[in-house]
């Protein structure tokens, strides 16, 4: 008997299957309907965002409609070709954007980043209580003022580069300006790493996105060591990378000096440059390491030589070589070990890179899995290694310092400049022939989301600090002057910048002598912190003659009752 092909009825005129298009699933479509309705409310948000239009959002706050939309295109685009590129409309208009050149849109970024530090500094013009540790010791180097707030444990890097900035104009503008470079050059570094390990173009999108993200652009106008530190150990991953993949580099020779520059403008790095190491160990193997025995050796030799000073200064103060790396972790305002770790896994990763950020540094995580899974069933794709070596870079940065301490957004910005380079290679690998489209897009949104996010710290970050500050400052002030003066405070660092005074808690109060020949002067405010008692200000006062004097502020913590002791009883 021949065989015959199967009969199929003739399909009905007016279906789907009549005309030659298969009906896309109910699910798809409603997966659709969501992303670009969720999409186009995160382009609108951040636009009215950015033009100063965000009153109507909850203390400023941005909605993460990413976050829904993500998974949503994610499932509306299951079963479409991979090969159907974008209409060719979107092709020219890409090519035109094309033509300008890399360099141009890294130079860019770092205009934008000097625009909102300078914007931002009309919002946040008073120093905070971070920053004026650092500005006190600087100014102490300068002119022998107290340093006031400061402690050994901590970084003598900053109030170096403070210190220089001062001898030129002796304001809080020239501290800034410190922190300006910083931002630059920790901007600037993001780019040329991210260009040598992915492409120039894909590094302006990841350089853009990590300005725009709302833990590292918070910090972006402020006297603080975490953005310029982070800079630093970019340098040192990048060179680790090199040492492996380009036969005959000398980049271990350069890496110890990266590596202690960053170790003394921040000591917090020891945590992170574990994270880095052990890395590196597991993604090139130690064999690979050991076949640099001589250069490794070296690299360690230089790099244990520039810790010596720092050895010799800890054993003095503390007795111990590590006394001062392990003070500082003992000064972390956890409440039990890890709590830092769970911060970030409860932040993670809205709140560290904002809504257009997290969905990148999630497609860093999903880069990393991709490439151990390719790994364990030997199917590695050439670079696989490096994205090992960044993607556990990351992760174990956040594993390691919230065991070692608290959790803070600037802590781990490390972190997120290399989730964010991964995630952004990954997308532009996932998206095949809309990889051009899909990044422009990308880098359009995160154009838009840098002003935005500059609108929300404006409005609903700095708004609190500075109401403190008012008040901190307002009594500051009219406690300066030209005699020897000790002021007993909770807001120490701040008191110290802009009185002169030496400054200090009740609680080291009590553990010294007071000294002699200094005019000591308690001061309380109406809802301040860290304050004694009735009782307990008795036994501060010890029977001394006190005259009393009350500043009224305007700022958050209310009135000032400033309890100044006598020298006799």
């Amino acid at each position: 008997m021949p065989i015959t092909a199967p009969i199929r009825p003739a399909p009905v005129r007016g279906t789907p299957e009549a005309s030659g298009k298969a009906r896309t699933p109910w699910g798809r479509r409603v997966a659709l309907a969501v992303a670009v309705v969720t999409t186009l409310a995160a382009v609108v948000q951040q636009g009215l965002l950015a033009v100063g239009v965000g009153g109507w959002l909850p203390g400023w706050q941005p909605w993460p409609w990413l976050l829904v939309a993500t998974p949503a295109w994610l499932l509306a685009g299951r079963g479409f070709g991979a090969a159907s590129g974008p209409p060719p409309v979107v092709v020219r208009a890409t090519d035109r954007l094309r033509r300008i050149p890399a360099w141009a849109g890294a130079v860019a970024v770092l205009g934008a980043a000097a625009a909102v530090w300078a914007a931002l500094q009309d919002h946040e013009p008073l120093i905070g209580h971070e920053e004026a540790v650092y500005a006190n010791k600087a100014r102490s180097w300068l002119d022998g003022t107290p340093d006031a707030g400061w402690g050994t444990y901590r970084p003598v890097g900053l109030p170096a580069l403070g210190r220089l900035a001062l001898a030129v104009h002796d304001d809080v503008g020239a501290l800034r300006v410190v922190a300006l470079l910083l931002v630059l050059f920790t901007l600037a570094t993001t780019y040329l790493v991210a260009a040598r390990l992915t492409t120039p173009r894909r590094a302006v999108v990841a350089t853009l996105l990590l300005l725009g993200g709302l833990g590292f652009l918070r910090r972006v106008p402020q006297f603080l060591n975490d953005i310029g530190a982070t800079g630093l150990l970019l340098i040192v991953v990048h060179l680790l990378v090199r040492a492996q993949e380009k036969p005959g580099s000398r980049a271990l020779a350069v890496l110890p000096f990266a590596a202690l520059a960053a170790f003394y403008l921040r000591y917090g790095v020891v945590g992170t440059l574990g994270a880095v190491v052990i890395a590196a160990v597991v993604a090139y193997g130690p064999r690979a390491w050991l076949a640099q025995g001589r250069r490794l050796a070296l690299c360690a030799a230089v790099f244990v030589a520039g810790l010596i000073p720092h050895f010799v200064y800890a054993t003095e103060v503390t007795g111990s070589p590590l006394g001062l790396i392990l003070s500082a972790t003992e000064q972390a305002g956890r409440s039990y070990v890890g709590d830092g770790l769970v911060y970030y896994v409860s932040v993670f990763p809205y709140r560290l890179a904002g809504d257009l950020g997290a969905v990148l540094m999630a497609a860093g995580l999903w880069g990393l899995g991709a490439a151990l899974r390719r790994r364990r069933h030997h199917r590695p794709r050439p670079h696989d290694r490096r994205r090992v070596f960044l993607g556990l870079t990351a992760v174990l940065t956040f594993v390691m310092l919230g065991v070692a301490t608290d959790g803070e957004p600037r802590f781990v910005y490390l972190s997120v400049a290399l989730l964010t380079v991964l995630g952004v290679q990954t997308l532009a690998e996932a998206a095949g022939r809309w990889s051009a489209t899909v990044l422009t897009a990308v880098a359009a949104l995160a154009a838009v989301t840098v002003p935005a996010t500059a609108q929300y710290v404006a409005h609903a970050a700095t708004p609190g600090p500075h109401a403190q500050h008012l008040s901190t400052v307002a009594v500051a002030r009219q406690l300066a002057g030209d005699r020897p003066c000790l002021l007993v405070t909770g807001y120490e660092p701040d008191l110290g910048w802009y009185s002169g005074c030496d400054a200090v808690t009740y609680g080291q109060y009590r553990r010294m002598s007071p000294p002699s020949g200094v005019e000591v002067s308690l001061v309380l405010f109406e809802r301040g912190r860290l304050q004694p008692g009735p009782a307990s200000l008795r036994r501060l006062i010890g029977g001394r003659a006190t005259t009393t004097r009350t500043i009224r502020t305007a700022g958050s913590l209310g009135t000032a009752t400033v309890i100044t002791l006598r020298a006799g009883r």
